[in-house]
């Protein structure tokens, strides 16, 4: 699954969606289902304590080369160097400043996360693996 069958030089366009981070498998990487105490992976059975689940990076982007234009998901830990930290750590910085702010500043957290990912890859060339 993670062979790359070719290089594609492309900018992004936009961000697709404003869910940088999902709670992940430690296993199979899907993304785990949570509750209060406990989370549940659907795909491979592996669960535990909610405490505990471990977070994984997912930016999806509209990319457009010379000629076309594609839909990609990035995944992972390569994106570790563009947010500065693991997603587990991010995770960890938005969920205790909405702990903090009473959570009063969710939407305001979200809204600001948002701007710096549009700011760090909106117009910007990479070269994709896909």
């Amino acid at each position: 699954m993670n062979s790359v069958q070719g290089l594609l030089a492309a900018s992004v366009i936009s961000i697709q969606n404003s869910c940088f981070i999902y709670p992940a498998c430690q296993i199979c990487f899907s993304r785990l289902i949570l509750n209060s105490r406990r989370f549940n992976c659907l795909k491979c059975g592996y669960s535990g304590e909610a405490k505990d689940a471990s977070y994984r990076y997912r930016l999806s982007l509209k990319i457009a080369d010379t000629n076309d234009l594609f839909d990609i998901t990035v995944f992972g830990s390569c994106l570790d160097p563009f947010f500065g930290v693991t997603a587990e750590n991010l995770q960890r910085y938005v969920q205790d400043f909405n702990q903090l702010s009473g959570g009063a500043n969710t939407e305001l957290s979200i809204r600001a996360l948002v701007q710096a990912v549009e700011a760090c890859f909106i117009g910007k060339r990479f070269i994709f693996g896909v």
